[in-house]
């Protein structure tokens, strides 16, 4: 690895170990840390998809390959658990494959659990029955096998879809070869996780939680390995995390085919919370109550328990695998995502903590103890590689927030008040006199409309306003008053603000205290007025009081021939300073 990759993760990880020619074709739910031999040392089970050599059960110790076991058929998944309380304390490996769950003690097999069978069309058992007495011919059965696939509530066996699968020449030696075994219709393993049985001990004993692709989901017991619970889904589960006890309260989170979550509690058999994404999901991993996704958008979003999106955040590249990243003795929780442009980024919430450049894209992603190093991150690539680097124990994440959206403060919780006992009081007489409160709020904003309408109106009536509503002579007005006294400069603006009617007639007349105020002009005629010019109207105002008070000047528009002037205006005047200083 190169220095400027090294440097990608801000240098907080340590390269333990690199195999590029490890041959291991898996992924993340079939690789598990186990100590297998109770000496404090936790060993590496990979359930190997095989290539050339076959499928395999791999346990590695430090860098070296301690045992491999062949398996039988593909494994779906791989889980490690503690099925007894005898000592010393060593778990169980439960390898999930086809419709079996295989458990392996000490590295050797153990006990076989088979998937009950589940129910046979009865329509296809009679045709079958017909096809062994000779009653039909192989393409009768064909055509009826064909006719009952589309429309059956119960899907077909697969015998019966592998025959529909034949061509015509080779359907009479298929039915002489199978019609005279009976017809089964076994379901398979799509995931496999463990439940904690009465105690939430790191050793306590588990129950096995089986995913099934007739879209039921099973919870075995550990030692008799009989169902003890079975809940039913809208569609086959792909995925599925899993917390809390069976005997006392538990939560199965499980991705289902049709790209939906749903969220299984102890008390119904049926989901209890359902999460719409918008896209399929790749990864799904819990991180305290909260439920963190993967999806094929190359996005990465955040769900409470009861599935409100809390978040998202959009991927540099398509996610590959997803793992759980907890450090107890830190009190540190994260989410790895690996993703397809050969990097593995570190997620706490939307904030991207840290990047690790892999030289092959990881096909699988497992944290945890390996060996006796707690902080281990191990790793295997598309090109069968395997990679497990140490975390340093100096350090440090800090959240980096480059998404966009609100900052990170504000998904602080305030610190709100408890409720006082004047509060609850308010309440209550909130409670029991609503009606009443309402019906008196109604009664106060209706009189205050009422008053502000006979106001608006007596306005209207007296033009005490400052601008015209007549609609043949549209006008307004502004005053300006200049000067420090005893002499006033009075400057009106009056404005036509008709579109194209010119005004004519028009006089301005003011009304002032005169033992007060003198005016050179109190009358004058205003010329005719061009619509949207603006005419300044100046006359000047003496005060000749000594005693320092102001008053009001009214000044009124008048029309000839009218008593009710256009509009009126109400100008504050100021002190006179300059008798004051005299």
């Amino acid at each position: 690895m190169s220095m400027s990759e090294a440097c990608a993760d801000g240098g907080k990880w340590l390269d333990a170990h690199y195999d590029p020619v490890a041959c291991l074709n898996t992924f993340s739910s079939c690789v598990a840390l186990a100590d297998l031999s109770g000496d404090g040392e936790s060993r590496l089970v990979v359930g190997d998809l095989g290539g050339q050599a076959g499928m395999k059960l791999k346990v590695y110790r430090g860098t070296a390959l301690l045992s491999e076991s062949s398996l039988l058929d593909l494994p779906a998944g791989l889980v490690a658990f503690f099925m007894d309380l005898h000592e010393p304390r060593i778990p169980a490996i439960a390898v999930a494959s086809g419709p079996c769950v295989y458990v392996y003690k000490n590295l050797r097999p153990y006990f076989k659990f088979t998937l009950p069978g589940s129910e046979v069309n009865t329509l296809e058992q009679d045709l079958w029955q017909q096809a062994k007495d000779g009653q039909i011919d192989p393409v009768t059965l064909k055509e009826m096998l064909e006719s009952i696939r589309k429309k059956a509530d119960i899907p077909l066996s697969i015998r019966s879809l592998r025959y529909l699968a034949l061509d015509t020449n080779d359907t009479d030696e298929f039915v002489q070869l199978h019609k005279q075994q009976p017809i089964r219709r076994q379901t398979v393993i799509t995931c496999i996780g463990t439940l904690k049985k009465s105690t939430a001990d790191e050793d306590g004993v588990s129950c096995l939680v089986i995913g099934t692709e007739s879209s039921d989901v099973y919870v075995l017991d550990p030692e008799a390995f009989i169902i003890l619970s079975k809940m039913s889904l809208p569609d086959a589960p792909t995925m599925m995390d899993v917390t809390g006890q069976f005997d006392v309260e538990f939560r199965i989170t499980v991705a289902c085919r049709n790209g939906n979550i749903y969220i299984l509690r102890r008390e119904s058999d049926k989901p209890k919370y359902c999460i719409e994404l918008s896209s399929h999901p790749v990864g799904l991993v819990r991180v305290g109550k909260n439920v963190v996704v993967g999806c094929t958008d190359e996005s990465l979003q955040g769900f409470t328990q009861k599935g409100k999106k809390l978040w998202s955040v959009v991927l540099p590249a398509p996610v590959t695998t997803m793992a759980s990243m907890d450090l107890p003795t830190r009190g540190f929780q994260a989410v790895l995502v690996g993703l397809v442009n050969c990097e593995v980024q570190l997620y706490r919430d939307k904030n991207l903590l840290s990047t690790i450049k892999t030289p092959d894209p990881v096909s699988s992603i497992c944290f945890g103890r390996y060996g006796r190093e707690d902080g281990t991150l191990i790793m295997t690539t598309k090109g069968g590689g395997l990679m497990v680097k140490i975390l340093k124990r100096t350090a440090v994440f800090e959240d980096r927030d480059g998404a966009s959206g609100p900052p990170l403060g504000q998904s602080v919780r305030l610190n709100v008040p408890k409720k006082t006992k004047l509060y609850v009081d308010q309440t209550l007489r909130e409670r029991e006199s609503g009606v009443t409160m309402h019906r008196a709020f109604q009664m106060d904003l209706s009189r205050l409309r009422l008053a502000a309408a006979k106001a608006y109106v007596k306005a209207l009536e007296s033009s005490l306003t400052p601008m015209s509503s007549s609609l043949t002579e549209p006008l307004k007005m502004n005053a300006v008053v200049q000067g420090l006294g005893p002499s006033f400069k009075l400057t009106l603006n009056v404005q036509n603000t008709a579109a194209c009617r010119p005004v004519m007639n028009l006089a301005i007349s003011f009304l002032y205290d005169e033992s007060l105020y003198q005016m050179r002009s109190p009358f004058m005629r205003i010329p005719l007025l061009v619509p949207g010019l603006i005419y300044p109207v100046e006359t000047f105002v003496e005060c000749t009081s000594d005693k320092g008070i102001s008053d009001i000047i009214k000044v009124f528009v008048l029309h000839e021939g009218r008593s009710v002037p256009l509009l009126t205006a109400h100008i504050n005047m100021p002190v006179s300073e300059g008798l004051t200083l005299n």
